[in-house]
């Protein structure tokens, strides 16, 4: 006779079993992230000391390089639910992404390091959306907020431990193309931790996969909605670096900028749980309206604070709160306004279609505004379109109840 306590029990080894899967592949993001956040903290300064370079030409690589990174996800999505596998398509995202950021140790020319930094991100975008929909698969929609919360909280502590590395490795007089060199290692690691831990999983039914009109079942319902608002929000949404350049123009040394990189990134970490479980409980639109709401009050910090070293932190600190809700809520709102489990990758691709393309945009508005006239004028255009975003996510909230 099965007892009520034998079938809770049983419950609760399956559900530690799927969430084994959310573990391993928040391990491969740990790993993947020291090495890249090694990279990535002191990359702005090096993009900078290139001859010929400044922010709008900052702003032009990053733009371009996370808008083709983003609109390649579209791709790899409809791969991923077409041939119904999704970890032999992430392992290939990883694998380019490791090869390349290393070869910033010889890069030259803005050029240079404009076709490494489109390469990595072109790693990213292969394995972004299938990884997602893998973690999606993993869990029950009522577990998903905390699965990608964890999800995040590890390869935020990841993002941590790199820009450490980064500051730790210049303090003792090696060069950032050092850096870049040894950022293989931990790369390599995450490789390992992928091949032999990640378990594949794939919701849904299998059915004939057609591309058009997959697409065409994606864009059903409420989902075109959820990704107006998000595309509105993104179109002033520029990344980190610009607060890396500002913590530059406040006067932080370029041995210390990692560390504000980790200041980013710890206060990422640290919001990734809460609000996945708040997210849980009182609805993915009303958090992710608040983490907009965070980066708005980033913008106004940097429009109205004086530089100097606190500020340049406080800055980097809203900046990371924001990140973290973001990136933990927004994903995770996908499964719900799209509804085919079985069609997931192509959800989030089209999600990260929008996302990116609004992106590239975004960051070549920002960085010609910052060299014309500053981050005051930068970010005016930036607090517009988050508070128009804001407005928009709480007309969706109020549609569709918690």
């Amino acid at each position: 006779m099965v007892t009520a306590r034998d079938e809770r029990k049983t419950l609760s080894l399956s559900e530690r079993g799927l969430f084994r899967n959310v573990l391993a592949l928040g391990l491969v993001s740990f790993f993947t992230d020291i090495s890249s956040e090694m990279v990535f903290s002191i990359l702005p300064t090096f993009i900078l000391e290139l001859p010929g370079s400044g922010a709008a030409a900052l702003g032009l690589i990053e733009g371009l390089a996370e808008n083709l990174s983003y609109t390649l996800r579209a791709i790899s999505g409809l791969i991923s639910d077409k041939f119904r596998k999704r970890k032999i398509i992430v392992l290939v995202g990883y694998a380019l992404s490791n090869v390349v950021k290393p070869f910033f140790a010889v890069a030259q020319s803005i050029l240079d390091a404009l076709v490494i930094r489109v390469s990595d991100r072109v790693g990213k975008a292969i394995r972004t959306a299938p990884r997602d929909a893998l973690l999606s698969d993993s869990v029950p929609e009522e577990k998903r907020g905390v699965a990608f919360g964890i999800h995040r909280t590890l390869d935020q502590s990841g993002a941590i431990i790199g820009p450490l590395l980064a500051s730790i490795i210049l303090f003792l007089g090696s060069s950032a193309r050092m850096v870049f060199l040894l950022s293989f290692i931990p790369g390599s690691i995450a490789l390992i931790i992928l091949i032999f831990m990640v378990q594949e999983r794939f919701g849904g039914v299998s059915g004939r996969f057609r591309v058009m009109g997959n697409l065409r079942e994606v864009v059903r319902g409420r989902f075109p909605l959820l990704l107006l608002v998000v595309g509105i929000f993104s179109l002033g949404a520029f990344n980190f670096s610009f607060i890396l350049l500002n913590a530059r123009e406040s006067g932080i040394s370029d041995e210390l900028i990692p560390i504000v990189y980790l200041i980013i990134n710890l206060a990422h970490t640290l919001i990734a749980i809460p609000s996945g479980i708040l997210s849980d409980r009182v609805g993915r639109e009303r958090v992710l309206a608040m983490g907009y709401g965070t980066f708005l009050v980033t913008c106004l910090l940097l429009s109205l604070l004086p530089k100097n070293h606190i500020n340049a932190f406080i800055i980097a600190i809203f900046f990371g709160l924001y990140m973290g809700i973001l990136e933990t809520v927004q994903r995770a709102l996908v499964p719900k306004y799209a509804e085919r489990s079985d069609l997931m990758g192509t959800a989030y691709g089209l999600y990260y279609l929008v996302v990116g393309s609004a992106f590239l945009v975004a960051n070549l508005i920002v960085g010609l505004l910052w060299q014309i006239g500053g981050s005051a004028i930068a970010t005016t255009y930036s607090i517009t379109l988050s508070a128009t975003a804001i407005l928009g996510m709480a007309l969706l909230t109020s549609s569709v109840g918690r």
